[in-house]
């Protein structure tokens, strides 16, 4: 298998750009963040996500995927150094694949709502991002495209396009498959929250839901 990282050296400009220096992965930064997704754990006979920075660095890791994917489970997503960064909880007594995502570990107060979009007459649409409290009318992002293809884009409420999900090619382009893909994030969005709605997109949308 070619190598998952350090990405591939830029060849234009536009690629070039792309390239930054991360201290930390939710610095605030100027230009956008390109990470790299690994649909792999970091530990033996575990499934999860490992991600890693443009320099080959490791930003962000799930451990606990396959053990916490069932209907009344829970997701971590963690730093580098196994702090928790967010818990992503399915929604109890409610229709549809609906998720919450809290701050840290805790089970109070989420952060947001995580809804998956279902309407047969508009498919491009994947799944919404509201306000945990309050109206689910008032949409933080919105997500659509096609998780299977790994070509999604996140929008913001001004219709900004704010993060995308792209295939990822190695040297030569020879391509990963859809378990290595890119997760392109803008400055304006914090990383680990776009990291949280990858991990929730494969939860509705991956190969165990096809």
């Amino acid at each position: 298998m070619a190598k998952v990282y350090p990405n591939v050296a830029p060849t234009t400009a536009k690629e070039k750009q792309r390239l930054f220096s991360s201290k930390s992965a939710n610095d605030a930064l100027d230009a956008e963040v390109v990470l790299t997704v690994w649909k792999k754990s970091l530990l033996f006979n575990c499934h999860g996500f490992t991600v890693y920075d443009g320099k080959g660095n490791l930003v962000f890791r799930v451990d606990n995927y396959m053990a916490t994917s069932g209907n009344n489970g829970e997701i971590v997503l963690m730093d580098a150094a196994g702090k928790p960064l967010l818990t992503i909880r399915r929604k109890r007594l409610s229709l549809g694949d609906n998720w919450l995502v809290y701050e840290g570990e805790t089970a109070i107060n989420p952060r947001f709502l995580v809804k998956k979009h279902v309407n047969i007459l508009n498919t491009k649409y994947l799944a919404h991002v509201s306000p945990a409290s309050g109206s689910n009318k008032n949409v933080m992002y919105e997500i659509e495209g096609s998780y299977a293809q790994r070509c999604c884009a996140v929008y913001d409420e001004k219709k900004r396009r704010v993060a995308e999900i792209k295939k990822k090619e190695s040297v030569g382009g020879v391509a990963f498959g859809v378990d290595v893909f890119r997760l392109i994030v803008d400055p304006e969005m914090d990383t680990s929250v776009a990291m949280a709605m990858v991990i929730l997109l494969d939860q509705m949308f991956g190969s165990a839901r096809r």
